[in-house]
């Protein structure tokens, strides 16, 4: 598919110490791999050296990650639900970009205990349509009190792999019609 690949970038949400966020994004990001009409790059928040207050200026690692989703046709958020919410690792790194955000689409995969994570994703959808992003209707959520992982590592049930499917085939049209929508004129916020 060569230049026609969608650049999906899978963000690893979490920063904590102990963390599983970044087992649970490497095995989503393995899985979209699989697809031939994808190109994944992971992003994980523990890698960049965000300031705790936000600066006067962009710090180079503020550039770099706005850079990063600046280049990306659409995103994957891989995020834990702490107390009912998404870290707020997350939400300070989602706020370092603002136009880059604009015209692309967002996927969820997320995890908690009992709720598999949807009140972080419903969060994070608010978050993300003031940022006039689309947020896909299917997302992957995975409960760490039930049957859904084993120690920190999720099972390839046949439910799971369907829904990682179906976000992944609704980003991938969301992103090439956007994409192609951006290339045609470009988005007016």
């Amino acid at each position: 598919m060569g230049n026609d690949r969608l650049r999906v970038a899978v963000i690893i949400g979490s920063t904590r110490v102990g963390r599983v966020c970044d087992t649970v994004g490497g095995w989503f990001a393995g899985r979209a791999r699989r697809r031939e009409d994808l190109d994944v790059e992971v992003l994980d928040l523990a890698d960049y050296a965000f300031p705790s207050c936000y600066p006067e200026e962009a710090t180079s690692s503020m550039c770099r990650f706005a850079a990063s989703v600046g280049g990306a046709d659409a995103f994957v958020v891989v995020a834990p639900e702490y107390n009912r919410s998404f870290p707020a690792s997350l939400k300070q790194a989602i706020d370092f970009a603002y136009d880059e955000w604009q015209a692309k689409p967002v996927g969820f995969v997320s995890y908690g205990s009992g709720s598999a994570g949807f009140y972080a994703v419903e969060q994070l959808r608010t978050v993300f349509g003031a940022l006039h992003a689309v947020t896909m209707r299917d997302w992957v959520g995975l409960d760490l009190l039930g049957e859904d992982v084993d120690g920190c590592r999720p099972y390839d049930t046949d439910d799971r792999l369907r829904a990682i499917g179906a976000m992944l085939d609704q980003l991938t049209w969301w992103g090439r019609t956007l994409r192609e929508g951006r290339r045609a004129q470009p988005y007016v916020s």
